[in-house]
């Protein structure tokens, strides 16, 4: 009895753990996939811009119907259990999710010292620029993004344990899928993986209170799309992945991030902070 017990909790461990990794590899799959089929439009000459922007539809898309697969098909699961509910958002999240980018670019902007740096882009190339930041890394990239951490990993590792793991464990898997790849020194991995855990933990918060991935979702597609988008870029040296740059006289690490960029400063790690404590709040409030 015992010997059955111990295999059941092992297999519920195996599904949750199997699940998330099989999640992410279906994100993976998702963006090659939209990568792939955006460069035929390329070979046949379409501006390189409207390229970007099927990439980016073709990857939410692919993204669903393979989640959507992967979910009923070999989790046996229904996507509203995992936080894939119909598309909605709630108009407070809506409110934060433009306030938070802004307020933050606004106190760099307007707090700290620096000169504007143009790259002297041309139409064309200014349009390929935002067009890939706000479809692809912005909206695209956010909403699968979410749909897997905040959706499938979350609610798997909930079910298997607590909402405790739920949230810490994609969270900090979450940071340090950002330094995959960098060559970065120790100071500015550890400045990644501490703002990855503490944006995931604000992430999960939002969704969790929400019940759904679509409130995190536009959270974390306008995060992307107003700080990383390709217009306006705030660093400590010129972003030739962005139209102008608002380049930092301050050098030190704390302000500028290091080298990942503001969103690993100590600036961006408060706001995270504060909207995590808000959304917990919200929730604390509701089952009170």
């Amino acid at each position: 009895m015992t010997s059955n017990r111990n295999g059941d909790k092992l297999m519920s461990s195996r599904k949750a753990m199997g699940g998330s990794f099989g999640a992410i590899v279906v994100l993976v799959i998702a963006q090659i996939i939209a990568q792939l089929l955006a460069s035929i439009f390329v070979l046949i000459k379409l501006p390189e811009g409207i390229c970007n922007i099927i990439a980016g539809v073709i990857y939410i898309g692919v993204a669903y119907i393979l989640l959507k697969l992967f979910i009923e098909k070999l989790l046996k699961y229904k996507m509203i259990d995992f936080g894939i509910t119909k598309f909605s958002i709630k108009l407070k999240w809506f409110i934060i999710a433009v306030l938070l980018p802004v307020i933050v670019k606004l106190i760099y902007l307007l707090l700290f010292s620096g000169k504007y740096v143009s790259l002297g882009m041309n139409r064309n190339q200014i349009f390929s620029t935002l067009s890939a930041g706000i479809v692809f890394t912005g909206i695209a990239a956010g909403f699968v993004e979410e749909m897997v951490f905040r959706g499938v990993i979350l609610n798997l590792l909930k079910k298997r344990w607590n909402i405790t793991v739920a949230v810490l464990i994609p969270s900090v898997l979450f940071g340090l899928v950002h330094i995959i790849g960098m060559d970065f020194s120790i100071i500015s991995c550890s400045l990644v993986v501490l703002a990855g855990t503490m944006v995931g933990i604000m992430f999960s918060m939002i969704a969790i209170e929400s019940g759904s991935v679509w409130s995190s979702g536009i959270v974390h597609s306008l995060w992307n799309i107003i700080i990383i988008g390709g217009g306006l870029s705030i660093a400590e040296s010129v972003d030739k992945y962005s139209v102008m740059t608002y380049v930092l006289n301050s050098k030190s690490f704390v302000f500028t991030g290091g080298e990942f960029g503001i969103e690993s400063s100590c600036v961006v790690l408060l706001g995270y902070v504060i909207v995590a404590l808000v959304a917990a709040y919200m929730i604390k409030k509701k089952v009170s």
